[in-house]
Order: C-alpha cells, then structure tokens, then sequence
C-alpha cells in the first residue's frame, strides 16, 4: 500500500472522519449519562463541529485549485469548502438551538445529535464527490438521517406522519435519481474515449464525473438516452429541493417534524442538493445544458407561482415558511438559467447563487428560530396567533423576526435584497429580461404573507401574560443569524468576494 498516499486521502476527508467519530462517542457514551446531563451530547456535538470546521480550514492549503483523492472520486476545491462551510454553520447553529426545544418535548436522546453529525457527513460528500457513487451515497447519509429526525417526536402524530410521508416520496425520488445515474454508468460504459494515437485512454471509474462528461459530450445534448439519463436525474432533485412539482412533501414535513429538524431541512438539505445539482450541471451536464435552460426556466416560474400564492392562504407559520421556501428555489434556480446561459456561462449568476445559498441559511434558519423560542409547554408556538404580542413579550425576539421576515422577502439594506439582486442582474446580462421581471413581481406576494407574520407580532394583543424565555444558547444563535442577515446586506462585498471564490465556470479540474 502506497502509504504517502493513504495519508493524502486520508488528509481530504478528516473533516468527515471527525464528525463520524464524534457521532459514533455520542451513541456510546450517551447510555452514561444521567437526565440532567444529556445536554452534554450537545456540547460533544458541538466540539465536533468545531474540529471538523478546524479541519476544513486546514484543506484551504492546497492551495486555490482542485486536489482530488481516492482515485479521483472526491475532489477538494473552493466549491467543496464553501458549502462544507455552510453545512457546519448550520450544524451548529441548529445544535444550539436544539438543547432547551429537546429538555420541552423530552426527547433530549444522544441519537439526535448523532444523525445531526451523519446528515452533515452526507451533505459534505454531496458537495464534495466527484463520482456518481459518492454522491449518491452521500445523498442516502444525508436523506436516513432526516427521515429518522423528521419523525423524532414519537408521541406526536403528526410527527410520525411527517416522517413516513418524506420517507415514502425520498425513497421515490432516490430511485429516480439512481435510476438515473445508472444510465449515466451506461452511456459512459459505451463510449469511445481514445487519445490522440487513437488508443483507448487509461481512464478513471466509469462513475466518475469527468469520464461521464466526456461521454454526454460524443453522444451529443439530442441522444435520446442522455436525454432520459438527465430528466430522470434531475427529477430526483428537484425533489430534494422541493421544486415544483417535486414539491408536494414540504408542506407537511416542516409542519410535522421538530421545529428545530424543519430549520435543518430548510436550510442543509436544500443546500446540498444544490451542491450536488451544480457539480452535475457545471461539469457533467455542460455539454448538453442548452436543452435544459427552457424546462429550468419553467421550474422556477412554477416554483415562484405556487410557492408565493399558496403561502398567502397558510395560518401555520412553519407551512407558510414551507411554500416560501419554494418560491426561494424558484429565485436559486432563475440564477441557474442565468449561470448555464450563453458559451462560456455567466459569472455573475453563479455568484448570485453562492451568496443567495449563504445568506438564506441564516435568515430562514432566523426564522425559525423565534418559532423555537416560542416553544413552551403547552404551546407549540407555529400558528401565527401564536405570535400575537411578541413584541411586548420579547422585545428582542421580535425585532429580529421583522429583520428575517424582511430579508425573506428581499427589502433593503438586508442580505435577502443583495441576493436577488444579483439573480437579476445576471438574467438581465444574460437577456432574461421577462424573468427578471417576473421574478421582482413576485416580490409582491412575498410582501404580503411576511408582513403578515410582523403584524401579528408587532400590532396583535398577547392571549396571556407569559414571557418569551430565550436560553443563552438560543441568544448566541439568533445573535449571530441577525448580525449576518444585517452586516450581509449593508456591506456585502467581503460576501461576495466569498461567493466569487467559492463557484468558477467549468474547466477540467486535474491534470491527465
């Protein structure tokens, strides 16, 4: 065994090995402590957290390009540390919120930390793989987990309803998505790949990215059989981004499961499969994106009709947040039509979509976080009546609300403006004008259903005199999610500069 090797390899997956380890010392340790202990799985969590975030700054010194591990089949590069970033941030932020929701429903079990650790393990191989197989097996990490933690609060019904509905559909759109990737293995099984002698190259597994892309290329964007590998690839992603009309979980996952799981959901899954839908379509997909620009175009458009009139009638906050959430996929993906339009793509469009990523995983995560806050015995805290007065009950609490509840809906001078903007200043470079426009029309709706939320808690009387109790935990965490939603969209350019580094247009990324 090649031994330099081995530590090599090893080197570009510790953070990965760190939060396996820290999750499996959460289940073994978990039985020794008492009742009143069982927040310590929280800070062991979080201590793991805090390695594997050490650990993924440390890869920043391979330098600025891709260092690929395993026989090509992960890759580190600026795209897999921006989103592996974005996955730890919120890890921990869900962590610290979690503690004081858990000792409420009594359900404070090791367990939930630990699959918090291995959803996390699979978003970051999401990002990071560079083979079908990786992905994949990322994908299924990630998707167990939630389908466990969807369905954590076992006394309650709609809980566990919550959790066999996502576990149905996810196991639906798994198949599709392998279904998918089997006929990618197949297309690049059959192609012809020779050198410049006309001998056939040593090439990589026939799973891996690179090999797949050089196949789409010789088969051309109008084969029949790529056309089948993508719509059934793509299908099972937009599924896990809950884009229309992959949508229909979304609504009663987030009102089913944990408040603390759904801002989870919201937020980790969305973002990974994100990241797994971009590495596909910058670099596997290129050669054939011409045809999918329309049909993603559709997508959005669907996503933003449906996700912004269909929360306008919502009563629970957590299922208003949910179709809102939609109608911020149908912005992501806008930015996407943008990214993949013209020869060489457009750069401001990627931008938009690493800076709409980072920026919506605090201000939604915000969001539910006051839900959390809210969340006492006796009262779940997710009607909108339930917010009435929240101003005279927590004076902090509601001022960050309006600050989340305004950056959703993309008001200046906060981070949800300066993400939209750039979507449409790159539709508009790209010569999407018309949905550009339909994208700022939409603003509208949002307006509406948000400030719904404010009014209930700024011009509503409270039901009773109880006050808002906020833990120090919950405190450092909304401190930090309001500072960023704030500082974000006053002076955003250090962002941008962070967005800018982390997504490049396609280019082969190692050396043959």
């Amino acid at each position: 065994m090649d031994t330099a090797a081995f530590r090599h390899d090893f080197f570009l997956i510790l953070p990965e090995v760190e939060l396996a380890l820290f999750g499996l010392a959460i289940l073994l340790f978990d039985f020794m402590l008492g009742v009143k202990d069982k927040a310590g799985n929280a800070f062991f969590a979080m201590v793991g957290v805090i390695f594997s975030g050490y650990s993924l700054y440390r890869l920043r010194t391979l330098g600025p390009g891709a260092v690929g591990g395993f026989n090509n089949s992960i890759v580190v590069d600026p795209f897999f540390l921006f989103f592996g970033m974005i996955f730890l941030i919120a890890t921990a932020l869900v962590i610290l919120l979690s503690v004081r929701y858990l000792e409420i429903e009594n359900e404070h079990h090791g367990e939930y930390y630990a699959l918090l650790l291995f959803a996390t393990i699979g978003m970051m191989f999401m990002a990071s793989g560079y083979d079908l197989i990786v992905q994949f097996l990322g994908l299924e990490t990630m998707a167990i987990s939630f389908y466990i933690l969807t369905g954590f609060l076992r006394h309650q019904r709609r809980s566990n309803e919550a959790a066999v509905k996502y576990l149905l559909l996810g196991a639906f759109s798994s198949g599709l998505l392998a279904y998918g990737f089997s006929l990618l293995y197949g297309i690049s099984a059959m192609a012809e790949i020779n050198g410049p002698l006309g001998l056939p190259l040593q090439v990589p597994p026939r799973t891996n990215i690179d090999v797949v892309r050089t196949a789409l290329e010789l088969r051309g964007p109008t084969d029949l059989l790529v056309i089948l590998a993508v719509v059934t690839v793509v299908a099972g992603l937009f599924f896990k981004v809950a884009a229309v009309p992959f949508h229909q979980w979304a609504p009663d996952v987030y009102e089913g499961a944990p408040t603390t799981i759904t801002a989870y959901v919201s937020v980790a899954s969305k973002t990974a499969s994100f990241a797994l839908l971009l590495r596909l379509f910058l670099y596997a997909f290129w050669s054939v994106r011409v045809n999918w620009v329309g049909i993603i175009a559709a997508v959005a458009i669907a996503s933003l009709t449906l996700g912004n009139f269909a929360a306008i009638t919502q009563t629970n906050v957590k299922r208003l947040l949910a179709y809102s959430s939609i109608s911020h996929v149908g912005y992501i993906l806008l930015g996407l039509v943008a990214a993949m339009s013209g020869p060489d793509g457009n750069e401001t469009g990627l931008k938009g979509i690493a800076f709409y990523l980072f920026v919506y995983a605090f201000m939604t995560i915000g969001a539910f976080a006051i839900i959390i806050v809210l969340r006492r015995q006796g009262l779940i805290g997710d009607e909108l009546d339930d917010l009435n007065g929240l101003y005279q009950r927590s004076p902090a609490s509601a001022v960050l609300l309006l600050i989340f509840m305004l950056s959703l809906a993309g008001i200046p001078p906060l981070a949800g403006f300066v993400g939209k903007y750039y979507i449409f200043l790159a539709l508009i470079e790209t010569g999407h004008y018309y949905l550009a426009l339909f994208g700022a029309l939409y603003i509208v709706p949002a307006l509406y259903y948000y400030f719904r939320i404010v009014v209930h808690a700024w011009l509503r009387e409270p039901a009773g005199e109880a006050r808002t109790r906020v833990t120090p935990g919950q405190s450092v965490a909304l401190a930090v999610m309001g500072f960023v939603t704030l500082v974000a969209g006053i002076y955003p350019e250090p962002f941008i500069r962070l967005a800018t580094y982390s997504l490049t247009l396609p280019s082969v990324l190692f050396a043959r």
